[in-house]
């Protein structure tokens, strides 16, 4: 599997996430994260049983190489 790392939160307070990856085989991001378990916020989506639901800041919208206009590495 071909991952590719794009970027990490330079906000994070333990340097370990929330974090983005390229999947290039797949064609699809993975993002490392804080899991939101508030069953108010759940409550007000459909969430299938194998799927969760993920928070990140909006800071890291910059590591999508789609927004930054290059390859997603640390912008």
């Amino acid at each position: 599997m071909a991952m590719r790392f794009l970027g990490k939160d330079p906000e994070s307070p333990n340097g370990d996430s929330p974090t983005l990856y390229y999947d290039e085989e797949r064609d699809t991001y993975l993002l490392q994260s804080w899991k939101v378990t508030d069953p108010e916020r759940l409550a007000q989506m459909s969430i299938p049983d194998h799927e969760t639901v993920i928070e990140f800041p909006e800071r890291m919208m910059r590591f999508f190489p789609e927004v930054n206009g290059g390859s997603g590495a640390d912008a």
